[in-house]
């Protein structure tokens, strides 16, 4: 893996931190984006030092469609390839109906959708060059089955659902696969915001009656992105304890 070259979105915390750790186990070259460069800081420190400093480090709000554009230009100009893409970076602003406000909607569809699209099709252009590569989309529970407070949330994870499908049929001739998967009740910072009541209803929901772990879903990114899941495309996987059944 030691000329692959791998870039994960909301690298900085949580599942996105994971998956470039669990990469960077596998030898690729990093490429990690976050908001501000700080926030990347703890990340690198847990990286293999040889990793740390070779990986890239691009920074820029998901909403700003000239940085992603930009971004792949980096990419190419540094390794002249990429072969792995985990789109990974995602908000929540939960709010039942009657009480969201255009902003939230607006928002919360431009980062985990629009954002994700586009950055699809900046790595299929790279992944065309170099004779394929993998797209990992970080869809959710809530987007395949629905939940309370949850729509603008909802609506941007099922769209990526759709997006996968679509862009797996499209992509299979030029050996690009493209995955999703629907994480269920991870411990994360975005899960943290709930209440005591409804964390206690949530988890009652995982048959395995514990929240899930960052690293539960950066195994699967990990198989995914490697050559061992060369004949999976299309496919949509849910990481949830048994929360769907």
């Amino acid at each position: 893996m030691s000329n692959r070259v791998a870039f994960v979105t909301g690298a900085s915390r949580g599942i996105g931190a994971a998956c470039a750790k669990a990469l960077a186990q596998e030898g690729y070259k990093l490429v990690l984006h976050a908001r501000t460069a700080v926030s990347l800081n703890q990340l690198l420190a847990a990286l293999p030092p040889s990793c740390a400093v070779e990986s890239m480090l691009l920074t820029y709000d998901m909403a700003e469609q000239e940085s992603i554009s930009r971004s792949f230009q980096e990419i190419f100009k540094r390794f002249r390839r990429l072969d792995v893409l985990v789109n990974n970076a995602g908000i929540m602003e939960p709010a039942k109906l009657g009480m969201i406000s255009q902003a939230a909607l607006s928002r919360t569809l431009e980062v985990n959708l629009a954002a994700a699209i586009l950055h699809m099709q900046g790595a299929a252009k790279l992944m065309t060059r170099s004779g394929g590569g993998a797209i990992v989309n970080m869809s959710s529970i809530v987007g395949r089955y629905g939940f309370e407070g949850q729509v603008p949330y909802a609506a941007s994870k099922a769209g990526l659902i759709g997006a996968t499908l679509s862009a797996a049929k499209e992509l299979a001739a030029q050996r690009i696969r493209v995955n999703a998967i629907a994480p269920g009740y991870i411990e994360t910072e975005l899960n943290s915001q709930h209440n005591e009541e409804v964390h206690g209803q949530n988890l009652a929901r995982v048959r395995m009656g514990r929240m899930g772990q960052p690293e539960d879903v950066a195994h699967l990114v990990r198989f995914l992105a490697s050559d061992a899941a060369d004949y999976i495309t299309g496919q949509v996987i849910g990481v949830d304890g048994g929360m769907s059944l």
